[in-house]
């Protein structure tokens, strides 16, 4: 269970806002792991081009939707930023990534991040996406580099 004062300091710290915050909640933090969840809104502007009259949430949405939870989420926790308020810059980099099925929208999506890495404020974890029925959507492996202001 996560402690909700440690859920809602880890969320300030992040460094986006509408339309571009992909973070509803956060459900596990941890040394070595992070899970959160995130519902595309079916009114979100990209639905309306992608596709036609078949919507599904773009690649590159729900790669920044996986950094913002399971790289950049988990980096705040781990680098104690959420305690520090520090401003932080995330540059998220070195991104390997297979797309096994689509994201509807008005789906609850799952991210789980898992460290395997951390120096210097470097961050490299294997990210999974997970559908409402935890079926794996994306696999990704990726790098976050935290820049401290």
């Amino acid at each position: 269970m996560m402690d909700p004062e440690l859920e809602r300091n880890i969320l300030a710290c992040l460094p986006y806002d509408d339309p571009f915050l992909f973070v509803d909640g956060l459900t596990f933090v941890d040394d070595d792991t992070i899970s959160g969840h995130y519902t595309f809104d079916k009114e979100q502007d990209f639905y309306r081009g992608h596709f036609k009259n078949e919507p599904v949430t773009p690649g590159v949405i729900l790669l920044e939707m996986m950094g913002q939870i399971g790289m950049v989420s988990h980096a705040i926790y781990l680098l104690k930023l959420h305690e520090a308020e520090k401003v932080i810059m995330p540059i998220i980099s070195n991104i390997e990534v297979d797309f096994l099925h689509v994201a509807l929208p008005e789906e609850k999506l799952t991210v789980i991040g898992k460290k395997t890495y951390l120096r210097n404020n470097l961050l490299r974890s294997s990210v999974q996406l997970l559908d409402s029925a935890d079926e794996v959507i994306a696999e990704s492996n990726m790098l976050v580099k935290i820049i401290l202001k």
